[in-house]
């Protein structure tokens, strides 16, 4: 008899209960999408137009999850996963899907937030590629955990668990300079590692070399310009696609009429450094006191006199901006979670000409976008890029106007 989980839930389905189902479409988590009499079922590592056999795992209030058993009808997209440890790893979600589908998932995953979240009906354009679909990731975090006979799995976690680790000693998703240095990274932390507890392990593919300190200043070339910062701080890990996403943000923020850039949560200054020659003044936004001056270093070490970063309040954002909106574009690249709306008020207020979007979850971009359509803009065009391949992960940018 079967061990039945304790708070497993009796309805619609028995727990192990198996079926066969049409897979209809993909979340934005990378899980295929079937119905049964109505009911939703969520099942990884399938793709829209399979047939597959699927075994519950668990019932909710109005879905279910399943495990998947046997494809019985594959998708032509269907491909041979790169890793071994795929549908283990819970790292990728897409190494089986051929990357031209990948693409147009993930432009139609960043529609349908917009149309679900903003109201807004809005075709994303076709999503740009990364010219390494593997190899591209120059930052890898291996996490591990400490037991009483010393470290146990260097990994990730394992697909659909909280907790449990994935041994990993190849990643064929990061640089080849990252998985050459991977073994020993792993032999010299489980010999030295004197912490009581677990951790990360931090390996960066940098003009230095790959760094493991997270402390260790290291330098990264983006087009024409070059950037310093600490490696364990967050710097877009793509470098085979992020100077044409920067070039892009750059185009879409100038304009005839427009003299003056504000580029908000400027980090190291990325945006606001990138697009130096194409505005008469460039400003960035911090709320860090740090990333402040790493911008005001970066801006330095590229020679810029018309580059300025400040030091803003969350409160009073644009106090220090020394020009009006009616002439500047702003960047807008927030955390995951979004802009908050008192910032949204002050851009608002502040009455740019143009807005430049950057975000990495489409969700969260929409909500923010609603706001500032009520706030006089409208949407010109969203553009996702693919800095993230095999990933269920889609980088979106949003041009808006007032």
């Amino acid at each position: 008899m079967r061990d039945v989980p304790k708070k497993f839930r009796p309805t619609p389905y028995e727990y192990h209960q198996e079926l066969s189902l049409a897979i209809e479409s993909l979340t934005n988590l990378g899980q295929g999408v079937a119905r049964d009499n109505g009911w939703v079922i969520l099942v990884p590592g399938v793709l829209p137009g399979e047939t597959v056999q699927a075994r519950i795992y668990r019932n909710h209030k109005n879905y279910s999850d399943a495990d998947l058993l046997k494809v019985l009808e594959p998708s032509p997209q269907r491909v041979t996963p790169s890793c071994a440890l795929f549908e283990t790893c819970g790292g990728c979600q897409y190494q089986h899907f051929a990357y031209e589908g990948q693409l147009e998932w993930k432009r139609r995953h960043v529609s349908d937030a917009f149309a679900r979240i903003a109201g807004l009906e809005f075709d994303a354009l076709p999503t740009r590629p990364s010219p390494r679909p593997y190899g591209y990731r120059s930052k890898l975090t291996p996490h591990f955990q400490k037991g009483p006979e010393g470290i146990g799995e260097i990994g990730f976690l394992q697909q659909g668990r909280r907790r449990a680790l994935i041994d990993v000693e190849h990643c064929p998703i990061a640089t080849d300079a990252i998985n050459d240095h991977l073994p020993s990274a792993r032999k010299e932390l489980r010999e030295n590692w004197t912490g009581k507890r677990g951790g990360t392990l931090l390996l960066r593919d940098t003009m230095e070399g790959v760094v493991t300190n997270p402390e260790e200043i290291v330098t990264e070339r983006v087009g024409k310009r070059v950037f310093q910062f600490k490696a364990g701080e967050f710097f877009q890990n793509n470098p085979f696609l992020l100077g044409s996403m920067v070039e892009y943000v750059v185009d879409q923020a100038a304009g005839t009429e427009i003299k003056y850039l504000v580029d908000a949560y400027c980090g190291s200054g990325l945006f606001a450094i990138s697009a130096s020659d194409r505005f008469a003044q460039c400003v960035g936004v911090e709320i860090s006191a740090e990333a402040t001056q790493w911008a005001r270093a970066n801006a330095a070490i590229n020679r810029l006199s018309n580059c300025e970063f400040i030091l803003g309040s969350a409160s009073e954002v644009f106090e220090e901006v020394p020009f009006t909106g009616e002439k500047a574009a702003l960047v807008i690249d927030p955390p995951r979670k979004g802009c908050d709306q008192d910032f949204l008020r002050q851009a608002i207020a502040f009455e740019p000409r143009r807005i430049v979007y950057v975000s990495c979850d489409p969700a969260t971009q929409a909500r923010d976008v609603e706001f500032l359509l009520k706030g006089g803009f409208h949407v010109v065009n969203i553009q996702p890029f693919d800095l993230f391949p095999q990933t269920r992960h889609v980088e979106s940018i949003a041009t808006l106007e007032r």
